[in-house]
């Protein structure tokens, strides 16, 4: 039977990302787990300018590159290093994605399992300080010669596996390197153990950086299968390939339902503003609904963008449905049209209709827009959504109050209620906005059987 090879690599690039860079120097060292038995080196043309700052790190610049051969004319050699054999690199994704993206390139196909070293020095020698390459040839005493290059690197990083190999006595490499390894697919600087103990529970997670600031909160219904999709499939863009490098820890949080998880997810963004958290803005109304006076002593309804600290009757996520409930309060109340604004001009102001002829009487007017305006505050609800808990020994309870979200918590099962008032005792506050708003009514309008405790402010 043939023994199992290894091919060690390390590459030198143009920047930091395999979509938008390019490789300026390969080195492939074939390993057969006991020995070196073959290496290969070069520099590569990446046909495109090396920044200075990578000059300043690596030594390799323009020049130097000029008249070594393209990556089209080594693809070849790299494929037949490559094939059959366990992908070796520190911080393996890096090296792994540039590699698979040029060889794509030039029109090969290929993958091939692969092997971290950062990973395997952290499962076999526990407890060092830091695992960057040359923090651990430090430690580890091993030689380390023309640090960041790509020869210079890999000559370390096999040196570095060879100990790795004599070191592992529970067969953690062999764990690694199977094909269903979820190791392998886990970012370099993740602990192992954070993902282990992620459930396959609904709940809300949180991606942590190195100072263990929060840089990411998503929800699942499914936390570890939604985590792992983070760190699956084959994307090398740039905005992935940073979010990777800087996952230090995942924390959970599990909720009772999907909708306390997406409430959860929608307040924890709000608060926290996570780096990596792109579509924040989603979050924030848009439009509100304005009352306002002329000097006519006309009162005039008017919906208008949202403006930072400005009070509104109400708020909207998009104009048009702001629109659509000023038009159903000027029907209902009989409100004239003439003094309702559906949009509000740039600089703030609100411009009253040009036809002042018939205009209703003042009075009478300004009582109807009241009456509408009264009967939108003190039509909203506050009621209780009860669902199922966490376990059978508990409920989970969404409280809104005068049409906002209040809180959220969970009930022993056994616990009773006659007065509403005692559920708020019962549940953790958040801080409401629109679009929680919006997700617990549709919710309550699609399950009406969970809904107690239902008053309007006008019952209270």
């Amino acid at each position: 039977m043939k023994k199992q090879e290894y091919a060690i690599v390390d590459i030198e690039t143009t920047g930091g990302n395999a979509s938008g860079s390019r490789i300026t120097e390969i080195a492939i060292i074939i390993h057969n787990g006991t020995s070196i038995i073959d290496r290969w080196e070069t520099l590569v043309n990446p046909e495109k300018e090396i920044p200075l700052a990578i000059f300043s790190l690596t030594g390799i610049n323009n020049e130097m590159v000029r008249d070594a051969p393209i990556f089209d004319d080594i693809a070849e050699k790299v494929l037949e290093m490559l094939t059959g054999r366990i992908f070796v690199a520190h911080n393996v994704n890096f090296d792994y994605s540039f590699v698979r993206h040029q060889l794509e390139a030039s029109g090969f196909k290929w993958t091939a399992p692969k092997l971290c070293t950062v990973r395997a020095a952290r499962k076999i020698k526990s407890g060092l300080g830091s695992y960057s390459l040359g923090r651990l040839c430090y430690s580890l005493d091993i030689p380390l010669i023309n640090q960041h290059r790509a020869g210079g690197d890999a000559d370390a990083t096999a040196i570095l596996f060879s100990r790795l190999l004599e070191w592992d006595v529970e067969g953690e490499i062999e764990k690694m390197i199977k094909k269903t390894a979820q190791d392998q697919r886990l970012p370099p600087n993740l602990p192992p153990n954070d993902f282990e103990q992620l459930p396959e529970k609904a709940g809300v997670y949180y991606f942590y950086d190195q100072s263990r600031k929060v840089i990411y909160v998503g929800k699942a219904i499914n936390l570890k299968k939604r985590v792992t999709s983070h760190f699956t499939g084959y994307n090398v863009t740039p905005q992935r390939q940073n979010f990777l490098r800087d996952i230090h820890g995942i924390s959970f949080e599990v909720c009772a339902t999907e909708l306390m998880a997406l409430l959860l997810e929608c307040t924890e963004i709000k608060k926290l503003w996570p780096t990596y958290n792109r579509a924040l803005k989603r979050f924030d109304p848009k439009y509100g609904l304005y009352e306002y006076e002329a000097r006519s002593g006309y009162r005039y309804l008017a919906i208008g963008k949202l403006a930072k600290f400005q009070a509104c009757i109400e708020s909207f996520n998009s104009l048009y449905k702001g629109i659509n409930v000023l038009r159903s309060l000027a029907e209902q109340f009989g409100i004239d049209n003439r003094f309702c604004n559906y949009g509000m001009e740039d600089h703030g102001e609100f411009i009253p209709k040009p036809d002042r002829t018939n205009l209703p009487e003042v009075e009478q007017h300004n009582q109807q827009v009241e009456n509408a305006v009264d009967f939108l505050v003190k039509n909203r609800p506050s009621f209780a959504i009860i669902d199922k808990g966490r376990s059978a020994e508990e409920r989970s309870c969404i409280w809104v109050e005068n049409g906002h979200f209040y809180g959220m918590g969970y009930i022993a099962s056994d616990v009773g209620f006659t007065d509403p008032s005692e559920i708020k005792d019962h549940v953790t506050p958040y801080k409401s906005n629109q679009y929680t708003v919006d997700l617990i009514l549709a919710y309550a309008e699609k399950y009406p059987s969970k809904v107690r405790f239902k008053q309007n402010q006008k019952e209270s």
